[in-house]
């Protein structure tokens, strides 16, 4: 069975050195165009290129997926089945191509959390878990035949970035496990409306950072989900004022825990020697990771060391 891959960032190199490795026969690789990044805009190439051209993979970079070119590229290399990991929206020109269909996988329990950051609203959501979907490309974004949906538990202290490594590793064996079902023809396919647990679906829609700034008028839980669930990217912020001299600086808040602190003073953060604790609606928030305006990511008490906390307050 021949096999056309699509990806692009290093969550899709985990699937494709799977698919590899179990010695599927991989007949090409689209990833994005190469672009100008960083401070200097040199060229950059996705994460999928750098690892497919090392293996001297046949690579495809459209511009445009409804290009005639492009389509007639795809036409040539006859593939049986595309399985596709964070890529583009595609056309139903390219999905509905190959004989035994496109197949994507998405870090979610479809049909909850279709979107793009499904990883991050599950935690902000307050999940206790969440997992991976193997589903069958068809109009609607995410809503497509399932054949296979495997589960995993979401810790207390859980961030975005360490749940997506966990995802991988589920992730790889479940993409393989489906493409095995339906090279043998065993494949079963499940529709979405079978699958759901509540009336309503949570959606994952994309998160901007005007989305990221945190409310602290919200319980401590509230806060901390939303902190985690945002981390490493796009990363929680607030702003801190200083009341003497009205200063203002921007803080990115990568890890927390809750405390069972009373909180005292609305107004007033506070510290212990290597403790930061912000105050939420009940109890405090204790900070353990942050990086203040201009500097780098560091740990709570490298941040006390420069900074009377007393001085400071969360700015409205």
């Amino acid at each position: 069975m021949k096999i056309i891959f699509m990806g692009t960032p290093d969550f899709a190199v985990g699937i494709l050195q799977e698919l590899i490795e179990q010695k599927f026969d991989i007949v090409g690789v689209i990833t994005a165009p190469d672009k100008p990044a960083g401070r200097g805009q040199q060229i950059s190439e996705s994460a999928v290129k750098k690892f497919a051209s090392s293996l001297e993979l046949n690579i495809l970079q459209p511009t445009n997926l409804k290009d005639e070119n492009f389509i007639a590229e795809l036409k040539t290399l006859g593939a049986d089945l595309f399985v596709v990991v964070a890529f583009r929206m595609l056309p139903e020109i390219v999905w509905n191509m190959p004989p035994k269909g496109t197949i994507n996988l998405h870090a979610s329990l479809l049909p909850n959390y279709r979107g793009a950051a499904p990883i991050n609203w599950a935690i902000i959501n307050g999940e206790e878990k969440t997992g991976v979907t193997t589903f069958f490309i068809e109009q609607e974004i995410d809503t497509g035949l399932i054949i296979e949906r495997e589960e995993l538990e979401i810790t207390e202290n859980e961030t975005a970035g360490e749940l997506h490594d966990k995802l991988l590793d589920l992730g790889k064996k479940l993409v393989s496990k489906s493409v095995r079902k339906i090279q043998d023809g065993t494949v079963v396919r499940i529709p979405q409306i079978d699958l759901l647990d509540e009336k309503v679906i949570l959606p994952a829609p994309k998160i901007f950072k005007s989305m990221c700034q945190i409310d602290f008028s919200k319980n401590v839980q509230e806060v901390h989900n939303f902190c985690r669930g945002l981390s490493p990217y796009p990363t929680a912020w607030t702003i801190i004022e200083n009341i003497e001299t009205n200063e203002k600086r921007s803080l990115k808040i990568f890890k927390t825990e809750k405390s069972d602190l009373p909180v005292v003073n609305k107004e007033e953060l506070f510290a212990t020697k290597k403790d930061f604790f912000i105050p939420c609606n009940g109890f405090y928030l204790k900070v353990i990771e942050l990086q203040p305006e201009g500097k780098r990511r560091m740990q709570a008490y490298e941040f006390l060391a420069g900074h009377a906390i007393s001085k400071w307050k969360i700015s409205q």
